[in-house]
């Protein structure tokens, strides 16, 4: 026989406890499919190409539409490999100005018009997003023109359209998610954002590339989902000494990244209950296995723990 609210409830009427109401009813196990989905698409951190991961980026989906979070090397590829169509990205966020995490922002969306993409995307980053818009518009003209008159495609300039953030607070609201910015600090890159994204069924929070930053706690407070940078400071020496200027590089990444205790220490002051490593420096040494990287948090944070890894659900 058919187990159904419906049958529940007249049952309940034929007992004589209409009156208990709604929250008479017994659970069932028919539980909704959860409406937003979240996708690695590169874990790696740094601009230069990996064997063992891509480049940074990350995918949100809700009730079927993409929000897209960086735009490495290689985004469009990646999410073909995860199965998501690109003529359904409906926005885009950059964290910040570094090539690892722009260096697609103009090819996601232009090879995303070569397929079916005929609706506007907004995006959204610090400056100068709107002249790089343009100038990659200028750049590839000519195919842009070619496609239009061969294949018949709509104009891609007005399908494109960029919002400079200077500022932390609200970025967009729409009917599924509540975007919402933070400045953090990644110098010498400023500004620099966190965004949390507030979906019908949970919060996520990404922190872009970031040193500890009290306003990216503040940002994931509670959140469901943080996922966050790490930096596995042991492994530093074996990736520097193949840098000529090994120097001014560990400075930076002392100065402007979170390592593994610091992560540790962050998801439990926000109190988040899941933590997803993100954006691994190094992100390229095959012998830092999983368990290297969850056990060096773990002992600063006791909730789930997740290593991420390329093309990743969560």
């Amino acid at each position: 026989m058919e187990d159904t609210p419906d049958r529940h409830r007249r049952l309940l009427l034929s007992a004589g406890l209409a009156g208990l109401g709604a929250l008479a009813l017994p659970k069932l196990s028919l539980a909704e499919p959860p409406r937003s989905r979240l996708v690695l698409l590169g874990t790696a951190g740094g601009p230069t190409p990996k064997a063992l991961r891509a480049a940074p980026s990350g995918a949100l989906i809700v009730d079927g539409l993409v929000y897209v979070i960086d735009c490495g090397n290689g985004v469009a590829r990646q999410l073909a490999l995860a199965g998501i169509a690109l003529d359904k990205i409906a926005n885009v966020f950059i964290t910040h100005q570094h090539s690892d995490h722009t260096a697609d922002y103009g090819n996601l969306l232009w090879l995303a018009w070569a397929g079916s993409l005929a609706h506007p995307v907004d995006t959204w980053g610090p400056p100068p997003l709107s002249r790089m818009t343009r100038l990659f518009l200028e750049m590839n003209d000519a195919d842009i023109r070619t496609r239009i008159a061969d294949e018949g495609r709509p104009p891609l300039a007005p399908l494109i359209r960029p919002h400079e953030l200077t500022h932390a607070g609200p970025v967009m609201h729409d009917a599924r998610v509540k975007v919402t910015a933070a400045l953090i600090q990644h110098p010498p890159v400023a500004p620099a954002f966190a965004y949390r994204f507030d979906c019908p069924d949970r919060s996520i929070v990404f922190s872009g590339d970031t040193r500890p930053s009290a306003s990216l706690v503040e940002l994931a407070r509670g959140a469901d989902v943080l996922v966050h940078e790490v930096m596995y400071l042991p492994a530093l020496d074996k990736i520097l000494a193949a840098e000529s200027q090994a120097a001014r590089l560990r400075e930076h990444l002392l100065a402007s990244h979170t390592t593994t205790e610091q992560v540790g220490r962050i998801a439990t002051e926000a109190g988040v209950k899941t933590l997803v490593l993100n954006h691994f420096v190094p992100g390229g040494d095959p012998s830092l296995t999983d368990d290297i990287w969850r056990n060096a948090v773990a002992k600063h944070y006791k909730g789930r723990i997740v290593v991420g890894r390329d093309l990743m659900e969560l």
